[in-house]
C-alpha cells in the first residue's frame, strides 16, 4: 500500500498499531486495492499503512483515535457478515462522532458470535442502524405502539418500519401487515388509468413492495399477500375498519389531508402497532405543507403520552452521499 502522505495537520502527532484476527476477512475490510483504507484516510485526515494483520495509523492524536475506533467498528461489521462500502464507512464515521456511539452500535459478545445491540432480523437479512437517529428509531419501533417518523428521503424511515413489521409477523407478535400510502398524484384522474383498481394504485405503492421483497423471499411475499397476512392498499381503503393484531404503516403521510390522517389514526386496534412516515416539508397537496394531515397531526399530538416522534435530518441520509447534499441544497427553500 503506497501513496502520497496525508497533509500535516495542527496538533500533537500520534502513531498507533492495530492488530486484527481473522486474516481471511481483512480483504473485505480493506477493500479492493485498499480502497476502504484510502477512503478512511481522506475522510479522517490520517495515514494508514497495512501489512498482513497489522495496521499502522498516523496523524494527530484525535484523528488517529477516531480512525482506530472506526476501523475496529468496521471490522466488527465484517465479522457479522456486513459488506463494507462507502455508505457504511460514512455512516460509521458519522456515528463515531456522536457521544452515544460507544455501547450502542458496537458488537456485544454472545458466545463466540458478536452481535450489535440494536438490530432487526428478517428472513433475508439482519438489519443494523447506519446512523444515530436510526439507532433511536429502531429502539422506538421495538418498544412503542404509535410512532411518527419524520424527515427527508433516504433516511430509512419506511424501510426500517417495513423490516420491523416483517420481523414481528415472522415471530407471530402480529397477525397482519397493513401497508398504505395516499395515491395523491392520481386524484380524480385515477379512473382514467388502465387496468383494475390494483393495477391503478400499485405504481404508488412500489416502494413498499421493494422493501418487502428485500426482507422476505419473493414466494413468501406473494403467498402472504394472497392469504391476507400482508395487505397493501391506498389510504382510502382503511375507512370504517378497526386494525387489530396488526402492524400498520402509512408511508408518504405528508400527502394526507387532516381528515384522512384523523381517519387513519383512529383505525388503531388492540395489539396493534402503527408507524406514520413522511417528510413534513415535502407535500404534493395543492395547499402545500399547511394542508398536510401529517403536519396537523404532529402539531396536535406532540407530547401526547404513548406517541413517539422521531426526527431525521440531512445527516441521516444513508443513500449515496450526493442524496444528502441534494437534500441539503433544497432544505433552505420554501418549495413544497
Amino acid at each position: 500500500m503506497s501513496r502520497k502522505p496525508v497533509p500535516a495537520q495542527s496538533g500533537e502527532r500520534s502513531r498507533v498499531e492495530v492488530n486484527f484476527d481473522k486474516p481471511q476477512l481483512l480483504p473485505q475490510l480493506f477493500g479492493e486495492f485498499d480502497a476502504n483504507l484510502l477512503m478512511l484516510e481522506e475522510r479522517l485526515g490520517v495515514y494508514i499503512h497495512a501489512r498482513g494483520q497489522r495496521v499502522v495509523i498516523e496523524g494527530t492524536a484525535e484523528a488517529v483515535a477516531h480512525a482506530r475506533e472506526v476501523l475496529q467498528e468496521l471490522h466488527s461489521r465484517v465479522i457479522r457478515g456486513e459488506e463494507v462500502d462507502g455508505g457504511l464507512i460514512d455512516a460509521v464515521i458519522a456515528m463515531s462522532s456522536e457521544p452515544m456511539f460507544t455501547g450502542i452500535v458496537r458488537a456485544e459478545p454472545a458466545g463466540n458470535a458478536p452481535k450489535p445491540s440494536v438490530m432487526i432480523r428478517t428472513r433475508k437479512k439482519t438489519i443494523v442502524p447506519r446512523s444515530v437517529t436510526q439507532t433511536h428509531y429502531m429502539r422506538e419501533l421495538a418498544s412503542n405502539d404509535l410512532i411518527f417518523a419524520l424527515g427527508p428521503a433516504g433516511t430509512g424511515k419506511t424501510y426500517l418500519a417495513v423490516a420491523q413489521a416483517v420481523a414481528q409477523l415472522i415471530t407471530g407478535s402480529v397477525q397482519r401487515l397493513i401497508l398504505s400510502r395516499p395515491a395523491v398524484e392520481a386524484g380524480e384522474r385515477l379512473g382514467f388509468l388502465p387496468g383494475d383498481m390494483k393495477e391503478k394504485v400499485d405504481p404508488y405503492l412500489r416502494p413498499i413492495y421493494d422493501a418487502l421483497y428485500d426482507c422476505l423471499p419473493a414466494e413468501q411475499v406473494e403467498r402472504r399477500i394472497a392469504s391476507g397476512e400482508i395487505e397493501i392498499a391506498p389510504i382510502a381503503f382503511m375507512r370504517g375498519r378497526t386494525l387489530a393484531d396488526a402492524f400498520v404503516i402509512l408511508d408518504e403521510a405528508q400527502n394526507t389531508t387532516p381528515m384522512q390522517m384523523k381517519m387513519f389514526l383512529t383505525r388503531f386496534g388492540q395489539n396493534s402497532r402503527m408507524v406514520i412516515c413522511g417528510d413534513p416539508k415535502q407535500t404534493d397537496l395543492p395547499g402545500g405543507p399547511n394542508a398536510s394531515g401529517l403536519n396537523d397531526a404532529v402539531n396536535r399530538l406532540e407530547g401526547v403520552e404513548g406517541i413517539s416522534m422521531v426526527r431525521f435530518g440531512v445527516g441521516d441520509v444513508v443513500r449515496h452521499p450526493i442524496v444528502g447534499r441534494i437534500v441539503a441544497a433544497y432544505e433552505g427553500d420554501d418549495v413544497a
